[in-house]
This record gives C-alpha cells, sequence and structure tokens, in this order.
C-alpha cells in the first residue's frame, strides 16, 4: 500500500455552488479554505473538495460517484430540485437501477438502487 485516499476532489468554476450542492446531496457542511478550495466532509465517506480551475469541463467523466439511494423516483426529483440535471432514461440490469445525472457543473453521478 501507497496510501489512502485523503479526499476526492472535483475541478471546477464555482467551488462555493458545487460544495453547497453535494452537501445537499450526500449530508455534511460545506466549508472555505479559501475562494478557490471549498470542501464537504460527507458523513461515512472521505471529503469531497472543489478547486476552483480556469478551464471549463469539456469531455465526459472518467471517474463519477454512484449515489446509493431507497427510492429512485424520490432521489431524482429531489436531486434535480437542488439543480441536478437528468441524462437519458434510467437502466435496470442484474446489478440494480441507476439514473446519470449532472452536478451543476455538468459533472456526471448516478443515483443507484442496488438489487438485494
Amino acid at each position: 500500500m501507497i496510501g489512502r485516499i485523503d479526499e476526492v476532489v472535483f475541478d471546477c468554476t464555482e467551488p462555493a455552488v458545487l460544495a453547497q450542492f453535494w452537501a445537499r446531496v450526500l449530508g455534511g457542511l460545506p466549508a472555505m479554505r479559501d475562494d478557490s478550495w471549498h470542501f464537504v466532509d460527507v458523513p461515512g465517506f472521505t471529503r469531497l473538495a472543489f478547486q476552483r480551475v480556469p478551464e471549463n469541463k469539456s469531455v465526459k467523466n472518467r471517474l463519477h460517484l454512484d449515489v446509493d439511494v431507497p427510492n429512485i423516483d424520490i432521489a431524482v426529483e429531489q436531486a434535480v430540485d437542488l439543480g441536478a440535471t437528468v441524462v437519458g432514461d434510467r437502466h435496470s440490469d442484474a446489478a440494480g437501477s441507476f439514473q446519470v445525472l449532472l452536478d451543476p457543473e455538468g459533472n456526471e453521478w448516478c443515483l443507484v438502487v442496488p438489487r438485494s
């Protein structure tokens, strides 16, 4: 082992906006280290950090978060109310159901209901 995850960092243009959004999705309180670096200590997970960069997002994420929820319909509605955007249709397979969404800066993530 080389080390452990300290935090998951999102490059973004508006760190405060994303910290607020993800705190509402996952819990925890948004905090600010400085104007260009905000974070959320997510209960039961590692810190999510949001770092201002000059570039806009231009391609699909190579890494995304899957958020386990008890009811995907309710969770989608709540996420959209917080500023998420639904992408495509809901999918189901042997592992369960999932819906792809975008956060306010266009980062892909999924709401998932695993099969029991």
